[in-house]
């Protein structure tokens, strides 16, 4: 027997799902179907983990505010989704490269191609850890919808030695993983049952993982201020589409034209927040970059900004449509 047959014939991804047995055989609008009801039980298996993924985002908050990084770390679809998360948040959220980074088993190339064996070395997943210089200041985040890959757990116990804070997110059962001797600060476990296909956790696992790393990720730019109400304003100008949305963005928030919002982004350098502080408050640029550096960021906080003189009648009017916030 191979030895990794007992191990993994216990994983819940690995088990044949009863619901989906004669996909093969059906019409493709009922194979759609059929995956179509697969794909609803991820939503409440994410819910019933909320407590978890808020527990996590706290964690991660703290490791920003003491200038720490969130390293995702993880192998095949895991790994990906990692990496594609942590690509996205300096166009959406003006975050440095090194800020949030994703780490996949084999490099750069495993994002493009399969690059099986990679993710069975314990010792290479510590190893990447040291690559990029991870520091007790960090946050680890391990992904393995198997809870039992390797160079994830690897990662995660070199993290643990380092004195990291540590997150690892599996859907894989939490007594399953707890067997395994994993030790954790948040064990994040959405159950979302098997796979429409068996053992294809790029399905419903990896829609799970998708879900659950935009609230990580979301959720603690918000909390450190890249975000005023809804609206993202911290984002990069790096390409004309983020260029319109920003004038855009200066425009809605502000209640003013388009010309006023080019000349307020043009004179306060590209910067959103600051253009956005600079007209509700009625201030010049320097004192808009000020009020931010006071309130670390929040524009709310900024436009309260107790240092301030009194402010112009736009923010009084932009005041009353916070309902006097």
């Amino acid at each position: 027997m191979h030895p990794l047959f007992k191990d993994i014939s216990s994983l819940p991804t690995e088990r044949i799902n009863p619901a989906t047995v004669d996909i093969d055989v059906l019409p493709t609008r009922e194979i759609v179907d059929l995956l179509h009801a697969e794909d609803a039980r991820v939503i409440p298996a994410v819910g019933a983990e909320l407590d978890h993924i808020a527990a996590a985002v706290d964690l991660i908050v703290a490791g920003f505010q003491g200038g720490g990084r969130l390293v995702y770390v993880g192998a095949g679809t895991s790994g990906r989704l990692g990496v594609v998360d942590a690509s996205e948040c300096p166009p959406t959220f003006g975050t440095p490269p090194e800020m949030v980074q994703g780490i996949i088993a084999g490099g750069s190339e495993a994002m493009f191609r399969s690059q099986e064996g990679v993710e069975d070395s314990r010792e290479a997943g510590a190893a990447a850890l040291d690559e990029i210089s991870v520091s007790s200041a960090d946050v680890v985040c391990g992904i393995a919808a198997s809870g039992r890959t390797p160079f994830v757990l690897g990662a995660l116990a070199h993290a643990r030695e380092l004195e990291c804070k540590t997150i690892f997110l599996s859907t894989s059962t939490r007594e399953n993983i707890r067997g395994r001797g994993v030790a954790v600060d948040v064990l994040i476990c959405p159950q979302v049952g098997p796979e429409p296909i068996a053992g294809s956790t790029r399905m419903k696992s990896g829609t799970a993982q998708k879900l659950v790393l935009n609230m990580l990720t979301t959720a603690s730019m918000v909390r450190i201020g890249k975000t005023y109400h809804n609206v993202m304003v911290d984002l990069q100008l790096s390409n004309g589409k983020l260029e319109a949305r920003a004038r855009r963005t200066v425009m809605e928030v502000c209640g003013v034209e388009y010309s006023e919002a080019d000349r307020a982004l043009t004179d306060c350098g590209g910067h959103v927040k600051t253009a956005i502080v600079s007209l509700i408050a009625g201030v010049d640029c320097a004192e808009a970059r000020a009020r931010l550096r006071r309130a670390d960021g929040h524009v709310r906080a900024a436009l309260r900004d107790s240092h301030a003189d009194q402010t112009s009648d736009k923010q009084g009017n932009h005041r009353k449509r916070e309902g006097g916030a």
